[in-house]
């Protein structure tokens, strides 16, 4: 992440927000909303907002603070993922391709990388593929335990695709029926 002290809130007040927002969601946006009156174009405010405002339901604005984060920093690599994953659970498969491409220029052993790749070969419907990359992006995710059990409900839906067992299967795309499994999508890190 491009880091610029002057436009970037202090890490101490970070913390406070981070504190708020695990208490109340609703309050962690108020706190990052006064602190994005200060250092509006601070990524990492706008990347938290979207992620709180997922859990509140409120996508709209969730997309349009993840976007925003990226806008700001093209190399925030987790707001990136954030941003490309829930467009995918939003249905837009392309447009989450395209904005987890820069991705798969991570390093080669990089989290991220192996789950933008296992997102891809979902969206071809690669499923194989797609369980491999993501296990192989748990296995080097040690910083971001929730986000590894996301890929973990992923993982277990591609799994009753490998070997589907109806014949509805062949009607529909693997991604179609993933979108549309209940609670999919609706918690995301």
């Amino acid at each position: 992440m491009n880091f610029q002290p002057e436009r970037n809130c202090d890490a101490e007040r970070i913390g406070q927000i981070l504190a708020i927002a695990a208490q109340d969601a609703a309050s962690g946006v108020q706190a990052i909303d006064a602190a994005l009156a200060q250092f509006p174009d601070d990524p990492r405010l706008h990347f938290l907002k979207g992620s709180l405002l997922i859990g509140l339901r409120r996508h709209i604005g969730a997309h349009a603070e993840l976007t925003r984060a990226v806008d700001l920093d093209p190399h925030y690599a987790i707001a990136r993922f954030q941003l490309g994953f829930f467009e995918l659970t939003s249905g837009e498969a392309d447009a989450a391709r395209a904005t987890l491409a820069p991705l798969l220029d991570l390093p080669e052993g990089h989290y991220l990388r192996h789950f933008a790749q296992g997102l891809d070969s979902l969206v071809r419907d690669r499923f194989d593929e797609c369980i491999a990359s993501l296990r192989a992006g748990q296995r080097a995710n040690v910083e971001n335990e929730p986000l590894n059990r996301d890929m973990e409900l992923i993982i277990e839906k591609c799994r009753g695709l490998v070997s589907p067992a109806d014949s509805a299967y062949d009607e529909i795309s693997a991604t179609s029926l993933l979108l549309r499994s209940p609670g999919f999508g609706s918690k995301l890190h």
